[in-house]
């Protein structure tokens, strides 16, 4: 859409279907994660863990960062994700000052299970939005 021309009934409809359909896939999410036996919560922390990018293993710091969470957020979660038997707080080996978080084999397990459940989700959203236009 052009921000210079007035929004038309479409653009309204290509919107207001983005925005339905898009709250339907976090809805589908949430449901999963729990069916999974995970808060929501707990599954965006595996995933962000799991597909953190960075050249070291991600820190409570890169995981609030990826979640948009404050840090202390993030460390109760951890803590409970812990607790869980999730994930493994563990020290950096080039800076043992750094605790670094990594997935137990539960958590990878669980993780998996949900990631293949939200990638077919994710490939009807996808069609979806062709559809719609947007994409």
């Amino acid at each position: 859409m052009n921000a210079s021309r007035p929004i038309s009934d479409a653009d309204y409809g290509t919107l207001a279907g983005f925005r339905r359909r898009l709250r339907q896939f976090l809805a589908f999410s949430e449901v999963a994660a729990r069916d999974a036996g995970l808060t929501p919560q707990q599954h965006q922390l595996l995933l962000s863990i799991r597909g953190h990018r960075g050249e070291r293993p991600p820190s409570i710091s890169d995981a609030a960062d990826a979640l948009c969470l404050q840090l202390h957020s993030t460390t109760e979660l951890v803590g409970r994700a812990v607790e869980d038997g999730l994930v493994e707080r563990r020290r950096d080996p080039a800076d043992g000052r750094r605790v670094v978080l990594a997935l137990t084999a539960e958590g990878e397990r669980k993780l998996a299970e949900l990631s293949a459940l939200h990638r077919t989700e994710l490939q009807r959203f996808t069609e979806e939005m062709h559809e719609l236009g947007t994409l």
